[in-house]
């Protein structure tokens, strides 16, 4: 819809997992870099953990994307499975391809055939389970035997379980700690650092959509896309791509803070302290302590306190600069509080109120 209008040949932001749009932050290149050695080196089981929206699905495309024609992948997107579901699923044509079977034990003996032939004629096999957290523990036990597939060198089949962070809390139960054990390569997706490689990352969807200008969103809306998202590309890509619907139907050509702040209170998105405010509405000012009256009061005694002061050898001090510090900061709160009352009366004049002060001093020592 906005396409046109910000000059792009095709969606920069959507949520759908594209490897065409992936961006390596350092955490996503350690990420693949474990996944490539992991595989090339026949480890056998690689954990990914990573936050909602960080990138690991659009990783493991990008991975399967490019791997050679002899290494075949089973994919699973959804572990939701009984064991007997699971099994049917990995052994069908779309996976490992393992030829009719009756029975569990039966299964196991052709899917061993296959991974051994496979073996044996330098070919890998890799089972790529997403959403593994998912997993129910029957399952994992599954997968834990397996990984027993191996021949005296190396493993015949090697799994890669991506998941959320609750991953690691699944893989230190007890009841799992076989399976934990047999963890070849963790490696973590964190969420992008700061506000750098958040501008970063939009400009490099921008220019893999065909922008010819990477500063659609100004360093302020950045800067707020950053702390609203906490750095989850997900979550930038929900933000950018609205905010750019609204920046069309307000004819912004630059997507400012204010456009992002209005997607962001839509999405709840926005940080804590800036929640319950209007669009736009700046911080209330903290309430003060004293009326205007009072806050001249006090520093009309202080001035004529310093001023009363003798200096060195018994000579009037100097003016100090505290005290013409005082008197000018008198003076704007005065000019404020006018602003503030529409013109309603001003605080006491500090001259008077010094004088005031200084015949009561002298009354109290006549006394």
């Amino acid at each position: 819809m906005y396409l046109e209008f910000y000059g792009l040949k095709e969606l920069p932001f959507a949520l759908t997992p594209d490897p065409r749009f992936i961006y390596f932050t350092p955490s996503h290149t350690e990420a693949m870099a474990n996944l490539h050695y992991g595989i090339e080196s026949g480890k056998g089981l690689i954990v990914v953990t990573g936050e909602v929206g960080t990138g690991k699905t659009t990783i493991l495309r990008w991975m399967m994307n490019r791997l050679d024609r002899t290494v075949l992948v089973a994919y699973i997107f959804n572990p939701r499975m009984t064991v007997p579901e699971f099994y049917q699923y990995v052994s069908s044509p779309r996976l490992l391809d393992v030829p009719r079977w009756e029975s569990k034990s039966e299964l196991l003996l052709r899917l061993g055939e296959v991974l051994d032939s496979r073996h044996s004629r330098g070919l890998r096999t890799v089972l790529v389970i997403d959403e593994a957290h998912g997993l129910s523990a029957s399952v994992l036990e599954e997968i834990r035997l397996m990984s027993n597939f191996e021949s005296d060198s190396a493993k015949q089949l090697q799994i890669v379980l991506t998941g959320q962070p609750e991953l690691r809390d699944v893989l230190n139960q007890p009841e799992l700690r076989q399976l934990k054990q047999r963890v070849a390569l963790r490696c973590e997706i964190k969420p992008l650092p700061d506000i750098g490689e958040t501008a970063r990352y939009i400009a490099s969807r921008l220019l893999a959509a065909g922008a010819e200008r990477t500063d659609v969103f100004t360093p302020a809306a950045v800067d707020l896309i950053f702390r609203c998202s906490e750095g989850i590309p997900r979550q930038i890509n929900n933000l950018c791509d609205n905010s750019l619907l609204a920046g069309f139907a307000a004819g912004a050509v630059t997507v400012g803070r204010d456009i992002v702040e209005e997607v962001a209170e839509t999405f709840d998105l926005l940080p804590n302290a800036q929640r319950g405010r209007q669009t736009g509405e700046e911080r209330a000012a903290a309430a003060r302590i004293f009326t205007s009256a009072g806050r001249s009061e006090l520093w009309a005694a202080e001035a004529a306190g310093a001023e009363r002061a003798p200096g060195p050898g018994g000579q009037p001090p100097p003016q100090s600069p505290n005290v013409v510090g005082r008197a000018a900061q008198v003076s704007h709160e005065r000019e404020v509080e006018r602003e503030l009352e529409g013109g309603a009366a001003a605080a006491p004049d500090a001259d008077e109120l010094g004088r005031a002060f200084r015949s009561w001093d002298d009354s109290k020592g006549d006394s």
